[in-house]
């Protein structure tokens, strides 16, 4: 698991594009992330999550075990194990695989991880770095909460409705 890194990249180059500062200057990612992060159990079949994903409009699900954070099923995760259209498999087949295929086999457990007093801007940069879409935020060793892209994208533009952007 891989907590936050504030060192800053080592060329120009490996730096992620600017982030708008003084849209999130000075807001925790407590400010932003999801409280009530969607959790799933690493021996659920892939099927399963496929449809929670769906079903709660997320494209990232937690995985936990007894209270531990053991990895983050992205939509990403899940399309990689999708078979080709090309397959010559039947779709009873392919359901009968994705239902035996569970949720600890596809999983990302490499984590990057933040803290709710981390600045926005640096979970931002993170995001950018690792080229993810969430951050599963953790506290004392406890999942609290969740920061997607879509949750500072909201934010960015409840900013510019407050105090619009000059182009």
């Amino acid at each position: 698991m891989m907590t936050m890194n504030t060192n800053a990249p080592s060329s120009p180059l490996d730096r992620p594009p600017a982030v708008p500062d003084v849209l999130i200057n000075g807001v925790q990612v407590r400010h932003l992330m999801s409280t009530t992060p969607v959790t799933i159990s690493p021996d659920t079949p892939v099927r399963e999550a496929q449809r929670l994903m769906q079903q709660e409009q997320m494209n990232h699900l937690l995985v936990v075990k007894e209270g531990a954070l053991l990895g983050i099923l992205a939509e990403r995760d899940v399309l990689a194990v999708l078979p080709s259209p090309a397959t010559s498999l039947s779709k009873g087949e392919v359901l009968y695989l994705l239902d035996k295929l569970t949720v600890r086999q596809v999983m990302t457990t490499d984590l990057v991880t933040v803290t709710p007093d981390c600045p926005v801007s640096d979970a931002v940069r993170l995001m950018l770095a690792h080229r993810i879409g969430a951050l599963p935020v953790v506290e004392a060793h406890q999942v609290v909460g969740i920061l997607t892209q879509r949750d500072v994208l909201q934010a960015i533009i409840k900013a510019q409705v407050v105090t619009p952007v000059a182009a």
